[in-house]
């Protein structure tokens, strides 16, 4: 199986913050942030494996500062490390205030998607090569998260055979 550069997975996303964007508290909604990790995650793995995807698991969303209507918000995200079939992807959530030009990492977030052929069963990706020390680092730490993600989707499993699936009402 070929491998493949982190670098030529690398996506960039800038958006403008508007009224309809925020919360209560005058701030992004997670889960409109949300929704771009996801977004431009997707479109990393996709380019590092030239097939389609699925979202297998959104592994962490840390949100370390708020977004508020005076900041863009950029989103950076590349391939950090491959399994067999999966392919997981890291996002850096980074703000900048328009006005004063202060950057902050805003939020980070871990994903993992599983390509897929037309039949819609999981295919072999290619391995990723990484080049920077920020993807070293990343791709290095990637076996912790992988069997924390093994461990968690057993339990996860586990636990929805124990819930109920009947409306409440019946």
């Amino acid at each position: 199986m070929e491998k493949r550069y982190a670098r030529e997975s690398r996506c960039y996303k800038t958006a403008r913050v508007f009224p309809p964007d925020v919360n209560n508290h005058n701030t992004l909604f997670g889960g409109k942030l949300m929704a771009y990790i996801d977004d431009i995650a997707s479109i990393a793995a996709t380019k590092h494996c030239r097939q389609s995807v699925v979202t297998a698991s959104t592994d962490s969303v840390d949100f370390l500062h708020p977004i508020r209507p005076t900041d863009a918000v950029s989103l950076e995200s590349f391939v950090t490390w491959t399994g067999r079939t999966s392919i997981e992807v890291f996002v850096k959530v980074v703000k900048e205030d328009l006005l004063s030009g202060e950057r902050k990492i805003a939020a980070t977030s871990f994903l993992t998607f599983v390509s897929l052929n037309a039949n819609r069963t999981p295919i072999p990706v290619p391995s990723v090569i990484p080049e920077t020390e920020e993807e070293m680092k990343l791709y290095e730490t990637a076996p912790r998260r992988a069997e924390a993600r093994r461990v968690r989707r057993k339990e996860s499993k586990e636990f929805a055979d124990f819930l109920i699936v009947n409306p409440p009402w019946e």
